[in-house]
């Protein structure tokens, strides 16, 4: 099957190289020529594990290419997939959708037989009608048929998700458009992964409505977090006894600083938009907004309080910017709210992080970058964990100690032993733990609670 995908960002680029590898003939579009030059010589635009080398296989088997000439990629597909950008709107928090349209008028000119036009990005219910709309007038005499195809792709490991998804949802009221997605997603049907076929809408809102099931979620863990360590209890342990119920699962109960990232903040605000529109409430998806906001923001004041009270003047060192590991994405990272509130009662920031350090720069003033997690904690007053890196999950916690100014390390994604960090000297404080006066959190769990945690499913945050 021949695909042109338009937009070669994370999930046009995951898309392209995951479906080329199925044997599909893939050409990727995008009107930015630097990149499309980078691509072609194999400099990926995004870090995500194993897309390198997946993409550089695809591109000596003849069967994945670059272009910035849309029209004979077009014209030559059988499916056309827009995976352009749908950034919020700075004045409403509302999905902008200008890349969209401006793509589907692309598309509309140069399509050339019957084209299954397929919306990879995420996109309001009822853009599909509007692409509908946008094409058949351009091109009144055109066969074609929209669908939707929504993505679920976790940063960090979305080759995986795309080539072993717990399913693949296609909306088409198109009969004949159906037909042609299932084929294209015919290797995953045959190891035996749903495929669930449904209207257009039902698909789109598909999308929005596991997002803000997932935002929930976490927002819920959190606070429950916040309610261990007032009456004395160990959030882990509940997640864990929380988790293994079938009914509710594991994923997403890692208590943390707040999501972050492309997909939770926009799809939450998207949807809440969405449901205002037409009158409807939506009380829990916007009390998770608004839990999740308030977090990241309170987050600053849990180093402060682990400071005695008093962060002016004192050296912070961030380990971890990105939103989450495997990823350089700092979209929404919980790590700029924290910076920018500790920035503002006078501590003086160094950071690291292993792959996130270059966008960081673009979004943080003031902060004094390091490439190695040692030389950003030197000489610091307190060390703050924020994003549970293996790399960094894996600190000498006695060579931390002795480069460190003031032994107190705050870990707000549970990566460190509380009892190998009492025993190198470090006043530890975490989320949803019990605390003393002290701020050094309790023992670790019971032998059967250790146990039980090494045989749950991983629990995972997008």
């Amino acid at each position: 099957m021949k695909i042109a995908i338009i937009g070669t960002g994370y999930v046009g680029l995951v898309s392209a190289a995951c479906l080329a590898s199925w044997g599909h003939e893939v050409v990727g579009v995008d009107k930015d020529a630097a990149k499309i030059a980078a691509l072609r010589q194999g400099v990926m635009p995004i870090y995500e594990p194993g897309l390198d080398v997946l993409m550089a296989q695809a591109v000596r088997q003849g069967l994945l290419s670059f272009t910035t000439d849309a029209a004979p990629a077009i014209a030559a597909a059988d499916v056309v997939m827009i995976a352009v950008g749908t950034p919020p709107r700075l004045r409403d928090g509302e999905a902008d959708l200008a890349f969209v349209y401006a793509a589907a008028k692309e598309v509309a000119a140069s399509i050339s037989g019957f084209t299954v036009v397929v919306v990879k990005s995420t996109v309001p219910i009822g853009t599909g009608d509007d692409i509908e709309r946008i094409i058949g007038r351009v091109r009144p005499d055109a066969g074609f048929a929209v669908a939707s195809n929504p993505e679920f792709l976790r940063q960090g490991s979305a080759v995986t998700d795309f080539q072993q998804p717990d399913r693949v949802v296609i909306g088409a009221d198109d009969e004949r458009a159906a037909g042609i997605l299932q084929a294209m997603y015919e290797p995953l049907r045959l190891q035996g992964i749903p495929v669930v076929t449904t209207k257009r809408r039902t698909a789109e809102l598909i999308k929005y409505a596991a997002n803000a099931f997932l935002a929930v979620k976490i927002s819920y863990i959190n606070e429950m977090a916040d309610l261990c360590e007032s009456v004395g209890a160990d959030v882990r342990d509940v997640a864990l006894g929380m988790g293994l119920d079938r009914r509710i699962g594991a994923s997403c109960l890692n208590a943390g600083p707040g999501y972050g990232g492309s997909c939770f903040p926009k799809d939450t605000l998207a949807l809440l938009r969405t449901s205002q529109d037409h009158g409807v409430a939506l009380r829990i998806i916007q009390e998770s907004i608004v839990a999740n906001d308030a977090r990241k923001r309170r987050m600053a004041l849990k180093v402060i309080d682990a400071l005695g009270g008093h962060a002016e003047g004192r050296s912070v060192a961030i380990l971890g910017l990105t939103f989450k590991p495997e990823t350089d994405d700092m979209r929404e990272a919980p790590s700029i709210p924290l910076i920018e509130a500790l920035q503002r009662v006078g501590a003086r920031i160094r950071a690291h992080d292993p792959q996130g350090m270059a966008n960081a720069r673009a979004l943080l003033d003031e902060v004094e970058f390091f490439d190695d997690p040692y030389e950003c904690a030197a000489g610091a007053d307190i060390v703050v964990l924020m994003t549970d890196w293996r790399a960094l999950k894996a600190l000498d916690l006695g060579r931390l100690a002795r480069v460190v100014k003031e032994r107190v390390l705050v870990d707000f994604r549970h990566a460190f032993d509380p009892i190998e960090a009492r025993r190198h000297g470090f006043v530890l404080s975490a989320i949803g733990v019990p605390q003393d006066k002290n701020t050094d959190i309790s023992t670790g769990p019971t032998p059967a609670i250790r146990s039980a945690r090494r045989h749950s499913p991983v629990m995972e945050n997008r």
